[in-house]
């Protein structure tokens, strides 16, 4: 490391120390996570050329992981960046956990938001309550490519008489759109719906997540088992 850059690590750790990424720019965030990869390297340049490259700090996080190895990046570093929204959701979901709340169905979009985090091909999220909206099991039931994810049926309905549920919400994200369903999206919810019905499980609702924006098939109207159901 050069002679000018002696003790920069330190002084960035207790600028960090006594006010957090507050003040700080976003190639200063990433360089200081950076330090983790490389020991005796400026990280600053290499901060710098990601968000070039990629835009945003977020987006660099986020950044599919051949993506980050095509930037030059060795194999330890880019899974290392790949992780942190993984951690991010990790923290998030343990920090709220909600075994304990009562779950507003008026609200479980902004339920479900956090549980996205990071994850860029599709994944459906199912929610299982008891009649009071008290949480019974919720997790990741389906996982496809960047272009879609299958309703597994079966299964849903299977832990659903498992866990005695009540009722049922399930989530999906569009990872490279935006969150207005599809055909295909209004159909399983239909089918979906009809399945649970015949062991007594209400789908309650079936958000689709975008980024930061989710859509309410209950509130759009676009499925026929929620307008009957109403």
């Amino acid at each position: 490391m050069a002679e000018e850059h002696k003790g920069h690590r330190a002084r960035m750790r207790k600028r960090y120390l006594a006010g957090g990424f507050e003040n700080f720019e976003d190639h200063e965030i990433l360089e200081m996570i950076l330090y983790n990869c490389y020991k005796q390297i400026d990280t600053n340049p290499i901060a710098h050329r990601l968000l070039d490259s990629f835009g945003s700090l977020s987006a660099v996080f986020e950044a599919p992981y051949d993506s980050l190895r095509n930037a030059g990046l060795s194999e330890n570093v880019a899974v290392y960046l790949r992780m942190i929204p993984d951690i991010s959701r990790v923290y998030l979901d343990d920090r709220n956990n909600s075994r304990s709340k009562i779950i507003s169905f008026d609200d479980v979009g902004e339920y479900f938001l956090p549980k996205f985090i990071g994850r860029i091909d599709e994944h459906l999220i199912l929610l299982l309550t008891d009649a009071k909206g008290k949480e019974l099991f919720c997790g990741v039931v389906a996982t496809g490519t960047s272009c879609g994810a299958d309703v597994p049926v079966r299964r849903i309905v299977d832990l659903s008489m498992r866990y005695n549920a009540t009722n049922a919400v399930i989530a999906h994200n569009h990872p490279s759109g935006v969150a207005l369903p599809s055909r295909a999206d209004i159909r399983a919810t239909n089918e979906l719906a009809a399945a649970l019905e015949l062991i007594g499980v209400q789908l309650v609702d079936h958000i689709i997540v975008s980024d930061n924006d989710f859509v309410s098939l209950r509130e759009s109207s676009l499925c026929s088992a929620f307008i009957t159901g109403d």
